[in-house]
């Protein structure tokens, strides 16, 4: 009995990726197959980080093989690119993709959805870095379980702070927690720059940014400055939340940052006595907003006391519940982040030519 590679492909064509509901073929996720008379051998080759489907996708390849090859051996692994941003900003060398977490307004558990979703992703597998851009209410430290100074080895730059698996820069780490920063827009958008460039982040398929809320100077600095792949807007379903969400993804799409997709946090409160589940601020306002503006709804969060407890003790759920349902659709909500990323152009600019003019 021998196998052909043709009828490897058509047989793994019929594997659907249940992250992206595409077929591994099309998708361009079979590689290297291998052929031993009978025997199969190939590589699997996922764009975005999914260390926790792993086995159930490599479950399915080799199912699919089952009756036309003998022994089939599927290798299944993460490869994050570096995929395209806004025309004429320069790449980070040491990062990879930069996404930003905004939302309108404030209050609306932005930043703690940014934190879980960075270590979702680094769950996931990837390489992670978290910067607080909120220069005036910094979070960062107190979410992730972080005191001290960071470090410096040539009085230039300085090491992320590091904890939970995940690289961390925040002004939080300068100042006195009771602090208030005084500065003025100039001052805070120079202090953000720092932070993104001064930061010796190693190697990162993905830098969340945490942003401050508002459409003001942060975010144009952000826009114009710092190669951002693309938007993730917070919002809650209260109308008056919406109204403002609205303004944040339209400041993006002025400056050519795509929407990655709509969280909807604290969805539904449900009663720690007995389950039953109120959406208090109101229904489904995140996906009419999705459909009014042809983006993404990634998921939504309950309100429940535990992801507020969790956070304010500096063991975001992710990292407190692993294994809870809310960790899940953290989880969730980061591989379709992750897989909308992985979907945008990649960045060519490395293939492209040095061209140099010399006069002799």
């Amino acid at each position: 009995m021998s196998v052909t590679i043709e009828a490897v492909k058509a047989a793994l064509s019929s594997v659907i990726d249940p992250n992206t509901g595409k077929d591994l073929v099309s998708s361009k996720c079979v590689k290297n197959i291998q052929l031993d008379g009978a025997n199969v051998s190939f590589d699997i080759e996922l764009g975005y980080p999914a260390k926790s489907q792993f086995g159930l996708i490599r479950a399915a390849a080799i199912s699919a093989l089952n009756g036309i090859a003998g022994n089939v051996s599927a290798n299944v692994y993460s490869k994050i690119q570096t995929h395209a941003v806004q025309r004429g900003i320069k790449l980070m060398s040491n990062v990879k993709n930069i996404i930003a977490v905004a939302s309108g307004k404030g209050g609306v558990g932005k930043s703690t959805t940014a934190v879980n979703l960075a270590l979702a992703l680094a769950a996931e597998g990837a390489q992670v870095g978290i910067l607080d851009a909120d220069i005036y209410g910094p979070s960062l430290p107190l979410m992730m379980g972080i005191s001290g100074r960071p470090e410096t080895k040539d009085g230039k730059t300085m090491e992320p702070m590091e904890n939970h698996g995940l690289q961390v820069s925040s002004i939080g780490f300068m100042v006195d927690p009771d602090e208030p920063m005084v500065w003025r827009g100039p001052i805070v958008t120079q202090a953000l720059q720092q932070l993104l460039d001064q930061t010796n982040w190693r190697d990162l398929d993905y830098l969340i940014v945490d942003m401050p809320p508002g459409t003001g100077d942060i975010q144009l600095t952000l826009s114009q400055k710092v190669p951002v792949t693309g938007a993730i807007i917070v919002t809650t379903p209260q109308d008056i939340a919406l109204l403002d969400a609205r303004k944040g993804l339209k400041m993006f799409e002025k400056v050519g940052i795509p929407i990655l997709g709509i969280v909807e946090n604290m969805s539904t409160h449900i009663c720690t006595n007995c389950g039953h589940a109120e959406a208090i601020f109101g229904f489904g306002g995140g996906e009419k907003m999705c459909g009014e503006y042809g983006v993404e709804f990634l998921g939504a969060l309950p309100l429940t006391m535990s992801i507020r407890a969790q956070t304010d003790s500096g063991k975001p759920t992710v990292i407190a519940e692993p294994d809870g349902p809310i960790a899940h659709i953290y989880k969730e909500i980061a591989r379709k982040v992750a897989i909308k990323v992985a979907e945008k152009a990649k960045d060519m600019s490395s293939k492209f030519p040095t061209i140099v003019i010399k006069n002799d």
